[in-house]
């Protein structure tokens, strides 16, 4: 009988970094060791405590599913520097949602020329998801499905840092015509 609550022990204790907290060995007055996620009682021997921690194997899977998606299907936000609320809420979005992702700036004669054969004209932001059809202007709702579809997770998880943008290449931005804000 005491083979099945060691084995039972055990199992929850595996269970628990979905939980959090510490889980607790013990020995009590007569020699029998105990697990508990509570603290034992006082004249406990051989205490030991366990920190757990809630969410270790799902970052890391939301990480590999980020890197997977990112691979299938990059992420590129056309934005300009005085874009103003409009970019900077799409960089913000992205960021929270952890989504590595390259910015262009249509300032520079090569993000000119490649943003007006995706969409046209020179309005910012433009979301570029993989093969998808560019998105014009920021709505986090279509953004949200888009990527969703490309496979990144929802969201990032509390304790990981945002990725960082990939710096776009800024050679004379004076040499290109001046992008818009898109109206949303």
């Amino acid at each position: 009988m005491s083979a099945r609550l060691v084995l039972l022990a055990l199992v929850l204790a595996a269970a628990m970094p979905a939980w959090g907290g510490s889980l607790y060995r013990w020995m009590d007055a007569e020699g029998r060791v105990h697990y508990t996620d509570s603290p034992p009682p006082p004249g406990a021997k051989n205490v030991s405590e366990k920190k757990l921690s809630a969410g270790a194997a799902e970052s890391s899977s939301a990480a590999l599913a980020t890197q997977q998606a990112a691979k299938k299907n990059p992420v590129v936000l056309y934005t300009s520097p005085d874009c103003g609320p409009p970019c900077d809420s799409a960089r913000e979005y992205l960021a929270r949602r952890g989504i590595p992702h390259a910015t262009r700036d249509p300032r520079t004669p090569e993000g000119a020329e490649a943003l007006r054969k995706l969409i046209g004209g020179l309005e910012v932001p433009v979301l570029v998801v993989g093969s998808a059809t560019p998105l014009k202007g920021y709505e986090p709702g279509a953004w949200d499905v888009v990527l969703d579809l490309a496979g990144y997770p929802k969201a990032v998880s509390g304790t990981k840092k945002p990725t960082k943008p990939v710096p776009a290449k800024t050679e004379n931005p004076e040499a290109a015509p001046e992008a818009k804000p898109a109206l949303n």
